[in-house]
């Protein structure tokens, strides 16, 4: 298997890097070069017709894309350490965090980063005053994720370390690239979001 996927601060890709290497899997990644426009080739499109990364290429050359996809592929190979929860409770409660955090954090922060931020300037026509009007929305998202972790439990989905976790720490970092930094006041965000960057795999 073989990943083709992009750099920090791209957070998708990295979403499967911290997966990985949670479960101590060697999984070679292809760097596409999406600021050279890599994505947009017909090599890649062949791989995923939207033209998006991350990409698993199997050894059969199936493919498959979406980040949390390509994890529960993972997953079902190697299922120790569970990231995806042990049983059926923990399990829908790791699949609605990832639901809700990119739903409520990552649409925001996306819509920020592709209307209002310099660097996707050159690539769409930008709307600023949406882009901009995310900004607000993205800290407020933040905030609820604070009150979230008010009953003291260490990680966003229960007692353990998993891909809810994966998926919010991916995002907050990659807002924060942007300039939409954690609230001052969220200091139960602030504390988790450092207990997970302490962790090895947040420097994959």
């Amino acid at each position: 298997m073989k990943l083709y996927g992009e750099a920090n601060p791209a957070p998708n890709p990295r979403r499967v890097r911290i997966f990985a290497a949670e479960k101590g899997l060697d999984l070679p990644e292809i760097r596409i070069g999406l600021r050279q426009g890599g994505h947009k080739s017909p090599e890649h499109k062949a791989r995923n017709s939207l033209g998006q990364v991350p990409v698993l290429e199997l050894e059969d050359g199936q493919t498959i894309s979406e980040s949390v996809a390509i994890c529960r592929y993972l997953e079902a190979l190697h299922p120790t350490p569970p990231l995806f929860g042990t049983c059926a409770l923990s399990q829908a409660r790791t699949d609605m965090w990832v639901r809700r955090i990119e739903f409520q954090l990552m649409i925001p922060v996306a819509m920020y980063w592709r209307h209002a931020h310099p660097l996707t300037a050159s690539l769409l026509v930008q709307n600023r005053a949406f882009g901009e009007s995310n900004r607000p929305v993205a800290a407020k998202a933040m905030g609820w994720l604070d009150r979230e972790l008010a009953d003291g439990r260490q990680w966003i989905a229960g007692d353990t370390f998993g891909m809810a976790d994966i998926v919010a720490l991916t995002t907050i970092d990659f807002a924060a690239f942007i300039g939409l930094d954690v609230p001052d006041e969220a200091e139960r965000l602030k504390g988790w979001r450092e207990r997970a960057s302490a962790r090895p795999s947040a420097a994959a």
